[in-house]
């Protein structure tokens, strides 16, 4: 492979390639030369695995974090929902009372 075409590698082949350094005797050197890849590039997923979490554990969170947006919207929603219906009922009691 020439030098100038850059190659892209998939999450999961990052995380795979990471989780082979867990194996006994496995270094960045091995498992680099074994997958045909740099040591300092195996050693910058490792770190940003180390740094960030897992690719699932990130997954995740972003799927938390847009639960917890929606919820909140939702909540602020029948709150103001609640606030209506109490006005109406007093509202209605009051005009109830003078009948």
């Amino acid at each position: 492979m020439g030098r100038g075409t850059k190659r892209r590698f998939t999450d999961d082949f990052k995380d795979e390639a990471v989780a082979r350094l867990s194996q006994e005797g496995a270094s960045y050197k091995s498992v680099s030369t074994e997958l045909g890849l740099t040591p300092p590039q195996l050693k910058s997923w490792h770190l940003e695995r180390l740094a960030a979490g897992s690719s699932q554990a990130l997954a995740r969170q972003k799927s938390d974090a847009t639960e917890l947006s929606k919820l909140r919207k939702e909540l602020k929603e029948t709150r103001e929902e609640n606030e209506i219906l109490r006005k109406a009922s007093a509202f209605f009691a009051q005009w109830a009372g003078k009948t």
